[in-house]
């Protein structure tokens, strides 16, 4: 086995190429490759082994082989020694440029001729240096041999000859060695650069690999940023888009919460109007019982008046007759007795209060609180007209009216139910210190309870009944703060005969509802009975927009839509021509049904505390009442109080039509 190594040349022929490295290096030994044609023998021609096996020089073994097999072998003719002598000068010039081996030595390695070294780095300039100092040499022992072998043939014999050949030899071994030297450094010098440069080129690889990275690494940024931008964009997108969507829900969500709210008000409001439908429903039904009752009772009395038109006055009936007849409705007969038992003989201390007609004593017969009604002797003529008082009374029937009870014609008595709660005086001007103060809702129910009752009696047929002294004494409460309206029955249509107030019957449309129009008012201020010019005074609050600084506090916060209506109602009955309609009765009923609902602060004028009918907008930037504010202006205190630079103002018509339209709104 041998150490190889791979020489890479350069030559125009191959041929050539060949017998120039074998006669360089002083190959001895040669294999070769060849392909076998008849038998073993070599073609013949102008192919490898042809041109080898005639130029390649005598002292090489020339050995060819064919897939491993040996073919033939032209044998070496001379020694290489022998070869040597026979050089020209200018085969040993052409050894300075080409690569050789050692002949006595094993080793393969190449030396670099000085063409080859000088193209390398530094150290390649080095190797150069140190093989042209041993090229020297060999030139010098060229010269030396060049001057033996062809000396003066007339100076030297054939001995010189013969010496200088030995010298020669000697020579030329000796620079032969140092050749090996130098080719050795040189193939170390030449391993130490193909190192560095094989660092190099790996640096070269790296930096290569290092930029494309880079660029790799700006390109993905490249992309990341854009991907970035395009992504924080989206991100922008979507969040004007959740805060848009946001929004949408909240405003739904207010919607449904405002949707929710007034859902619940119809809700309720149907609940109400069904309990309302049922109590009217119910209502109807008594009326209508009512009115089947009252017909047969009209039929009754018509009866009566034609039999007491045939007969005469010995032989009309009795109070026994009366209570004892076939009309569902019976009171109890009376005796002097049992209503000097009552009153305690007519004491001073049961009377309640003096009438026109009589006095009012509060007493109990079976138990039972009653109200006693002792009528004067010249208030009734005869005792038929005592009869026929108490036949109508005891036809009269209505939920506010109070109910007969009994009667004693000896003493002239008529006995009521006397409800529990006392009098609508008593709790508005506080003799009861037990009773609370009532509420505005009740206030506003009695008012309604009163029109009802009212309008019963003025609508009562075939005579019209008046009460003719309607006042907060005579008006009753029972347990539930419903009212029962007394001392009525006294007078009625055929009364206007021998009353001086009486003339065309303006009584029944006047007296009872004037009265009924201050009962209003005072339910509304707290105002005591005969307060001069309350009429007057509660037109004049309305019109300037004052109302609620005259309603009675102890009534709590009135929704002004109830209040208003009931002042200007109480203002109509209080004129001259004051009318009592079913429709009247049916609105005064749903007052008491309104609902008590916060006025907005701004719909509120800041001098009156009241909502603004005629809004204007000042100097400095606040909405003020117009007839307030010019008050103020009036008088100065504009700019002393409000320090107001002029006194300009700017109707608020948008405020004025939000006020208009929250009013509009129905509350119950």
């Amino acid at each position: 086995q041998v150490q190889a190594t791979v020489l890479v040349t350069e030559n125009e022929q191959i041929n050539d190429g060949i017998v120039a490295l074998v006669r360089d290096h002083g190959v001895t030994k040669l294999v070769m490759g060849s392909i076998p044609d008849n038998c073993f023998k070599l073609k013949a021609g102008h192919n490898k082994e042809y041109f080898m096996a005639k130029n390649a020089p005598a002292f090489c073994e020339i050995w060819f082989v064919w897939r491993g097999r040996h073919i033939w072998t032209r044998e070496a003719s001379a020694a290489i020694g022998n070869s040597i002598s026979i050089y020209n000068h200018d085969d040993i010039m052409m050894t300075r440029k080409r690569t050789r081996f050692s002949p006595n030595s094993n080793s393969a390695e190449p030396v670099l001729a000085e063409g080859t070294v000088s193209d390398y780095g530094a150290f390649g300039a080095d190797a150069n240096h140190f093989y042209n100092m041993r090229l020297s040499n060999l030139q010098d022992a060229e010269s030396a041999f060049n001057s033996t072998l062809w000396p003066d043939s007339s100076v030297h014999g054939g001995a010189l000859q013969l010496h200088s050949k030995e010298m020669l030899d000697a020579n030329l071994k000796q620079v032969m060695v140092e050749a090996e030297g130098s080719r050795k450094e040189a193939f170390l010098e030449l391993r130490k650069r193909k190192e560095i440069e094989s660092k190099v080129a790996g640096a070269f690889v790296r930096v290569k690999a290092s930029e494309s990275s880079k660029k790799r690494e700006m390109k993905i940024r490249e992309e990341l940023e854009g991907l970035f931008v395009a992504t924080r964009k989206q991100h922008e997108d979507l969040a004007r888009s959740k805060e848009k969507a946001t929004a949408v829900l909240d405003s739904s969500m207010r919607r449904l919460d405002i949707l929710d709210a007034r859902a619940k008000n119809m809700s309720l409001r149907m609940d109400e109007a069904v309990a309302e439908l049922e109590v009217i429903q119910s209502s109807i039904n008594i009326l209508k019982q009512e009115r089947t009752k009252a017909h047969k009772n009209e039929d009754r009395h018509t009866n009566h008046v034609k039999e007491g038109c045939t007969y005469s006055h010995s032989k009309l009936p009795n109070c026994s007759s009366i209570a004892l007849g076939d009309d569902p409705y019976t009171f109890r007969q009376l005796t002097l007795l049992d209503v000097q038992a009552a009153t305690c003989k007519f004491s001073e201390s049961f009377k309640l209060r003096p009438r026109r007609h009589g006095c009012i004593y509060k007493g109990k017969i079976m138990n039972r609180s009653v109200m006693i009604h002792r009528l004067h002797s010249d208030s009734i003529k005869s005792s038929m007209q005592f009869q026929r008082k108490v036949y109508i009374l005891n036809k009269v029937r209505h939920p506010h009216l109070v109910t007969l009870v009994g009667v004693c014609p000896e003493a002239l008595c008529l006995a009521y139910e006397y409800p529990k709660n006392g009098s609508l005086h008593d709790h508005l001007f506080g003799e009861l210190n037990s009773a609370p103060p009532l509420p505005w809702k009740i206030r506003a129910r009695i008012v309604a309870e009163i029109s009802s009752a009212l309008l019963f009696l003025h609508s009562c047929k075939p005579q019209m009944m008046v009460h003719g002294g309607l006042n907060l004494e005579n008006i009753l409460l029972d347990s539930d703060s419903h009212c029962k309206i007394a001392d009525f029955g006294t007078l009625t249509a055929e009364d206007s005969k021998d009353h001086p107030a009486l003339d065309s019957g303006l009584l029944a449309h006047k007296s009872d509802i004037n009265s009924f129009s201050t009962v209003i008012l005072q339910l509304l201020t707290g105002k005591q009975p005969g307060s001069p010019g309350l009429a007057s005074e509660v037109r004049r609050a309305l019109s300037c927009g004052k109302l609620s600084s005259i309603l009675d506090p102890t009534a709590g916060e009135w929704p002004m839509e109830a209040a208003r209506r009931l002042a200007e109602f109480g203002l109509e009955c209080s004129g001259d021509r004051p009318e009592l309609t079913p429709d009247t009765v049916r609105e005064l009923e749903q007052l008491h049904l309104i609902r008590g609902r916060p006025v907005p602060s701004f719909f509120l004028c800041p001098i009156l505390k009241e909502i603004m009918d005629d809004p204007q907008v000042a100097v400095d930037g606040v909405t003020y009442e117009g007839r307030a504010i010019r008050e103020w202006i009036e008088d100065g205190r504009a700019v002393a109080d409000l320090k107001l630079k002029h006194l300009g103002l700017t109707p608020n018509h948008a405020l004025r039509f939000a006020i208009q339209d929250w009013l509009s709104q129905p509350q119950w």
